[in-house]
């Protein structure tokens, strides 16, 4: 449920600036653009239109005018006004910025650069008391103009093939891949459509539904080889991209139980298709990895039906778990075979 809010009030508040930019855009057009369905946006119009500033009359809500066909902002209640940062919110800022520019494909390189470059320029001014800040503005605001230069667009940092995977999510266009799975040691070529980037762990994947697998899948980006965009519109069946439910079951959230496994090597193809974490390879081929989840009895399902490939080392709830619904199934079996007697008895000598 928490990642559901955060991932709506992150839209909520990107709802202002993106309709002050684009005044009279439709429910349709926003929704393309901003990754939802209209009738998400409308809900979230509908949420917005009774947010604002503490005290919440008339004058201090965010106003709005809006209908399927045209959306317009008509009072922003301050949200659009930019924020002065002190000097621990610059850095904590810088540090996030870092970190997505050096996850492949997340943010446009080129813009994150920019965005530090200015960020660092300023950073004097916010630690500065803010007595003395507000004198020193129009001096402050002339030298980082002149300090801030444009990135090289040759040292940005992204590769061809996560330039085209953003390209094709940003554009909403199916992409071709050229993927590499570590567990198989083998490359595969599969057409997708995007749904989204996502951030698991620290690893930067594209969510998009794999025509080939007729399911959505993960791919990280520091798997793909390749990729090309498509001269044909991305269009993941409506229920991919409505349900949330497998985002939050892998949510890289440390509050969230982990399980450690034991994956024979048959099934390290799991790899390629969970999240899996501090993955240690064993001598036997075998490998121990660990895996987050939301749901114990979503994981419990999984793993029984995954049989004797995959063995829980940890923690012991779902031991037990898995080991109830095993013996629940073998139980099942055995009365099916004692209402049916001569079921598989093989021919009399």
């Amino acid at each position: 449920m928490s990642t559901r809010l955060s991932a709506r009030l992150g839209r909520l508040l990107n709802l202002v600036p993106y309709f002050l930019a684009h005044p009279g855009t439709s429910a349709a057009e926003a929704a393309r653009d901003l990754g939802v369905t209209p009738k998400q946006v409308m809900d979230d119009l509908n949420q917005l239109w009774v947010c604002g500033l503490p005290g919440y009359g008339p004058g201090d809500l965010i106003d709005l005018s809006f209908s399927e066909d045209s959306i317009v902002v008509t009072f922003t209640a301050g949200i659009e006004r930019p924020l002065r940062l002190t000097s621990t919110e610059a850095t904590a800022l810088l540090v996030a910025l870092r970190s997505l520019q050096e996850m492949p494909g997340v943010v446009d390189p080129s813009a994150a650069q920019s965005a530090i470059a200015k960020i660092e320029a300023a950073a004097g001014t916010a630690a500065l008391p803010a007595d003395t800040a507000t004198t020193t503005d129009t001096a402050t605001t002339t030298d980082t103009a002149t300090a801030v230069a444009e990135p090289d667009p040759d040292t940005a940092g992204d590769s061809d093939a996560a330039g085209q995977v953003r390209a094709a999510v940003r554009d909403g266009r199916a992409v071709h891949l050229t993927y590499y799975s570590a567990s198989r040691d083998t490359v595969s070529e599969r057409d997708v459509d995007p749904i989204r980037i996502v951030i698991i762990d620290e690893h930067a994947y594209l969510q998009a539904w794999c025509r080939s697998a007729e399911g959505v899948r993960l791919f990280r980006f520091d798997r793909i080889d390749a990729a090309t965009v498509l001269d044909e519109p991305a269009r993941p069946p409506h229920r991919a991209i409505t349900d949330d439910e497998h985002l939050e079951l892998f949510e890289g959230d440390p509050s969230l139980p982990a399980a450690r496994l034991r994956i024979a090597p048959s099934y390290t193809w799991l790899l390629d298709y969970y999240p899996l974490t501090d993955v240690q390879v064993l001598s036997d081929g075998s490998c121990e990895a660990s895996m987050r989840y939301a749901s114990p009895g979503w994981m419990a399902r999984l793993l029984v039906g995954l049989g004797a490939g995959v063995q829980v080392l940890d923690p012991p709830e779902l031991q037990a778990a898995v080991r109830a619904r095993a013996e629940a199934a073998l139980a099942a079996y055995a009365e099916l075979d004692g209402e049916n007697p001569a079921r598989g008895a093989g021919p009399t000598p």
